[in-house]
């Protein structure tokens, strides 16, 4: 083959925007996920020029870019700092009826499936890391009785964060409280099943999505959060010809 017939070769993505894009990524994600809080204030340009091994001017664009997008200002000779959040008309979600936790659940089987199947591709060991730690905080909650509200949400979000992609985390964290819906519900529109019961059976679900993640199989982790949130729906609203 000579040099006319030769395949062009791919282009290449600038290395500078790539890391760019990373750093912006990263700031983003350790806001909405609250590892920065209101008022907090972000690394200085050096500790972030050593940390993620770009440029000064890239910190720069990368902070412009957090303030055009209201999650930081800058404050002259100080720093620059983590805003409020102020509140915006977005998702409004209430679940409190058995037809919109069956309504919200339906909706998640699609959102997060996909994101099993990102996060599969894309996650970091230091993501499999946090999303272990939140399986075994669910685990001893679970084993002592308490709730296991908290760390069942974190590992969803974990999983959103691990696909790279920002509006993931976004609408989930628009979700709030309502993203693990059982705690509000009417005590009479429950199942009426062992809650410490769907805990445990919601945990093994759990296993199996954090296992095709660690594999890197898009495909088996798309189908175990489809099948975790079938069942989930499944158990606390049981179709009305069941037997209990």
């Amino acid at each position: 083959m000579n040099a006319a017939e030769s395949p062009a070769a791919p282009p290449r993505k600038p290395r500078g925007h790539s890391r760019a894009h990373d750093l912006v990524t990263d700031l983003t994600q350790r806001i909405l996920l609250g590892k920065l809080r209101p008022g907090d204030k972000l690394p200085s340009e050096n500790t972030l020029v050593r940390e993620h091994g770009v440029s000064r001017t890239l910190v720069r664009e990368a902070l412009s870019k957090l303030q055009a997008a209201g999650l930081v200002e800058a404050r002259h000779g100080v720093g620059t700092f983590v805003l409020e959040r102020q509140p915006r008309e977005g998702l409004r979600v209430g679940v409190e009826s058995a037809a919109s936790v069956r309504d919200l659940l339906e909706l998640r089987i699609g959102l997060e499936s996909q994101a099993a199947a990102l996060a599969a591709r894309r996650r970091t060991d230091e993501q499999l890391v946090r999303m272990r730690q939140a399986l075994d905080d669910y685990q001893d909650l679970a084993a002592a009785g308490d709730s296991v509200i908290e760390p069942d949400r974190r590992f969803h979000l974990l999983i959103a964060e691990a696909t790279g992609n920002l509006y993931f985390t976004e609408i989930l964290n628009q979700l709030g409280n309502a993203l693990i819906p059982r705690n509000r519900m009417a005590p009479e529109e429950r199942s009426g099943s062992n809650l410490a019961r769907h805990a445990y059976l919601a945990n093994l679900e759990h296993e199996a999505i954090l296992n095709a993640i660690r594999r890197q199989d898009p495909d088996a982790a798309r189908a175990a959060i489809c099948l975790h949130l079938s069942n989930s729906r499944d158990r606390l609203l049981p179709d009305k010809g069941e037997e209990d």
